[in-house]
C-alpha cells in the first residue's frame, strides 16, 4: 500500500537517503516501497536543533532509522540514554519503549517513542521553572551576560 504524502510549499523530506525539496506549489505524492525510511521535515532534527538530551537521543535514533547501517549509531544511542536515566529514573519506562523498539528493529516506532521522551523533558523542565523561578531568572541573567 503506497504511503500518501502531500507538501506545503519548499518543504522537504527524506525518502531513503535522498532529501526531495518541494517547488513553490502543493504537491501530493505516492510513495511506494519496502523498509524505505521516510521523515517529513517536521519531524527531521539536526545536530544544531538537538540542543537537550532527549532531542540528542531523537537524533541518534533518527540517524539510525535513515542508516543503511543502524548499529554504527547504537554507542552514542546507549550512552546518551545511560545519562538520561542515571539522571532521571522516571524517564525509563519511556527508554525501555525506544531501546525495545529498536532491539526489534521497528526504527519507525522508536522515533515516535523519543517524540516522548522529549515531551516528558519538556513537562519536567516546565515543572522545574514553575517550581524554581530564581533558578530561570539566574539562567537569564548568565545568558544576558554572555
Amino acid at each position: 500500500m503506497a504511503l500518501k504524502v502531500e507538501l506545503r510549499p519548499h518543504e522537504r523530506i527524506i525518502v531513503g537517503n535522498c532529501v526531495i525539496t518541494n517547488t513553490d506549489q502543493r504537491a501530493r505524492l505516492l510513495i511506494d516501497g519496502d523498509n524505505v525510511p521516510i521523515l517529513r521535515e517536521r519531524d527531521i532534527l539536526t545536530p544544531e536543533t538537538a540542543d537537550t538530551p532527549a532531542k540528542l537521543v531523537y537524533l541518534a535514533v533518527q540517524l539510525m532509522y535513515i542508516s543503511p547501517d543502524p548499529q554504527t549509531q547504537h554507542g552514542t544511542y546507549f550512552n546518551l540514554v545511560r545519562d538520561i536515566v542515571t539522571a532521571v529514573p522516571s524517564a525509563w519506562p519511556i527508554i525501555e519503549a525506544i531501546n525495545n523498539n529498536i532491539l526489534n528493529g521497528d526504527l519507525y516506532r522508536a522515533l515516535k517513542d523519543a517524540r516522548k521522551l522529549i515531551a516528558y523533558e519538556e513537562k519536567l523542565r516546565s515543572q522545574f521553572e514553575a517550581t524554581h523561578p530564581k533558578a530561570e531568572a539566574a539562567k537569564d541573567d548568565v545568558s544576558s551576560a554572555a
